[in-house]
């Protein structure tokens, strides 16, 4: 798992979020794994993609759980410099011999809508790219776009309160069910 503070539990109490309550629930179904959660709060496509070489070289994983994309609009980086970091991304670790799952994001509507439609499509584009990764298409589907986006989330609004993590893995879930097979 490699990810961003929404996968490392940042503002949360340790063990309750989405990533933990992933590994809660591969015990209960009797999935045999062990999960690693190399997630940095503030990370970009670019961080995780240097980092991942190293991770697939000690941890030898046969699935890799991406979750990378949302800070890099916030700090202003090239659509296509995140595309290419996930395309990299996706490529070694499928070279490494592991499963990819993609989990993607949105971003809020100030950022434009012609922005905001090739940033999303953009995870969906390196699955296809790469035709054997799998896919979440919108990562915070039922957290950020309900009646009122701002009631799971905390002050800051961008990071979900606790109670949205089962959301989040229920998201996450039935692709990566589909992985474990």
């Amino acid at each position: 798992m490699v990810g961003d503070s929404l996968s490392a539990e940042y503002g949360l109490k340790r063990g309750t979020g989405w990533v933990a309550l992933m590994e809660q629930r591969l015990q209960r179904e009797k999935i045999a794994g062990k999960v690693v959660n190399a997630s940095i709060s503030g990370d970009t496509t670019s961080g995780g993609r240097s980092r991942l070489p190293a991770l697939l070289r000690q941890h030898q994983p046969t699935h890799v759980v991406i979750e990378l994309g949302g800070n890099d609009p916030l700090r202003g980086l090239p659509l296509q410099g995140t595309e290419d970091n996930l395309s990299q991304m996706t490529d070694a670790a499928q070279k490494a011999g592991a499963k990819v799952l993609l989990v993607g994001m949105q971003v809020p509507p100030n950022y434009g809508g012609d922005y905001a439609r090739r940033f999303s499509g953009l995870f969906e584009k390196v699955a296809e790219k790469h035709n054997k990764a799998a896919v979440v298409p919108f990562f915070l589907r039922g957290v950020a776009d309900g009646a009122d986006p701002t009631a799971l989330f905390r002050a800051d609004r961008i990071h979900p309160k606790e109670e949205a993590h089962p959301r989040m893995l229920d998201n996450v879930w039935p692709e990566l069910r589909k992985l474990l097979k």
